[in-house]
């Protein structure tokens, strides 16, 4: 059975030219990068060279890249290491839709004394930059909101919203894992003091990250050792994956018009189908403004694990939010916090789409998924009763 993998916004595929340019490091050049002789140096200029091509496609400095294990270390990293930089500092802002690695981080210093706002969203997902404006204290220390919904895929004004924080010299971070690599991101004159970006979701294998971190920002290590990274994360380098990191994101620079016009495309192809074709289903978050490979659909009145779990056994691979939270039977807090009601929220799948899908795959998706939710409805006593009335 062929798999058509459609989860591309929990992890992506490895790029063959990924995995090519990290097979020496894993034989050959395995030299320790911090060592002075010529072996290790060697190592450390390809390092050099991967941090170069991470800020490229960034539009930062390669001084302001720090290689991190994942997006999660980078959030901690940001949040914890500038309010321990600014210990009077007791009061963070968020908000309701923010992955785990932000939210839970946040709820876990709101135990521990400080101080948390989480500012609310609309029904498409977005934010009011009123309720930021009036949130802002003077112990404020972060602002941390991401730049693209994992979930919804809804996208942020992130500039207009640096405006507002920059206004108050607070802090900025951004969690743009979802949104590095899909559409174009520019720090050179942003507003952002601090980036975080995740390789796996850059066609890269799990456990590579890089944080952005603007020149002049204080902010405390999070993984304290050695000298490396300028002292701003210790530990040895994990020398294959940052050079992959670095071929991703060199990809990533080339194929920036294909995921905005050809993934797009398959996106709206797949998202139109099966909205016209599925009784009493809906999208969650805006039609614009919105990752060009993500969509979430609600199928109402049928559980979106069933629906996952039968698309699996035809070979397609989807989920239903996020991977980080897989495994809970409480809705989305995404989709709640938006107000989907409980019987949409329940059944909603999240297609995110890549590079490496086709056209192919696409139509058979789409010729495969109604037919599932009509017989989750048929064989759902609460599915037949509910859809029943609401055709009425």
């Amino acid at each position: 059975m062929k798999t058509i993998y459609v989860d591309n916004n929990a992890t992506t595929q490895v790029a063959p030219e990924v995995l090519e340019s990290m097979l020496p490091f894993f034989k050959d050049l395995y030299g320790n990068p911090s060592s002075i002789h010529f072996f290790g140096g060697q190592v450390t200029r390809h390092i050099n060279v991967a941090r170069e091509k991470v800020a490229a496609l960034l539009g930062c400095d390669p001084m302001e890249i720090v290689f991190t294990s994942c997006g999660t270390e980078g959030d901690n990293f940001s949040i914890r290491g500038v309010l321990e930089a600014y210990p009077m500092k007791k009061h963070i802002i968020t908000t309701k839709v923010e992955h785990p690695a932000v939210k839970n981080t946040c709820e876990y210093l709101a135990k521990r004394g400080y101080f948390l706002t989480e500012l609310s969203v609309n029904k498409e997902g977005m934010l009011n930059l009123d309720e930021l404006r009036e949130s802002i204290r003077e112990d404020t220390g972060i602002v941390s909101i991401m730049y693209a919904n994992n979930e919804t895929g809804v996208i942020f004004p992130i500039e207009e919203i640096g405006q507002i924080v920059k206004e108050h010299n607070i802090i900025f971070h951004v969690d743009a894992v979802q949104a590095v690599g899909k559409i174009p991101v520019n720090l050179k004159n942003s507003t952002i003091d601090l980036l975080t970006l995740s390789g796996h979701k850059l066609h890269t294998p799990k456990g590579i990250g890089a944080q952005f971190i603007r020149r002049g920002t204080k902010i405390r290590p999070f993984v304290i050792g050695g000298h490396q990274e300028k002292g701003r994360r210790g530990g040895t380098e994990n020398v294959p994956y940052i050079v992959g990191l670095g071929t991703a994101c060199e990809l990533a620079m080339k194929n920036i018009e294909k995921e905005n016009v050809y993934v797009r495309r398959l996106r709206d192809k797949l998202e139109n189908s099966l909205l016209a074709n599925t009784p009493n289903a809906r999208l969650n978050g805006r039609k614009t403004m919105r990752l060009p490979n993500t969509s979430n659909l609600s199928f109402e009145y049928v559980e979106g694990e069933a629906i996952l779990l039968h698309l699996s056994e035809l070979g397609i691979c989807a989920s239903s939010g996020s991977a980080c939270t897989s495994g809970s039977l409480e809705p989305s807090h995404v989709l709640r916090a938006m107000g989907v009601p409980f019987t949409a929220a329940h059944g909603s799948v999240r297609f995110s789409l890549s590079i490496y899908n086709t056209e192919e795959e696409i139509d058979y998706i789409i010729e495969q998924t109604p037919p599932i939710i009509k017989t989750l409805r048929e064989i759902s006593p609460f599915g037949r009763k509910e859809l029943k009335e609401s055709l009425k």
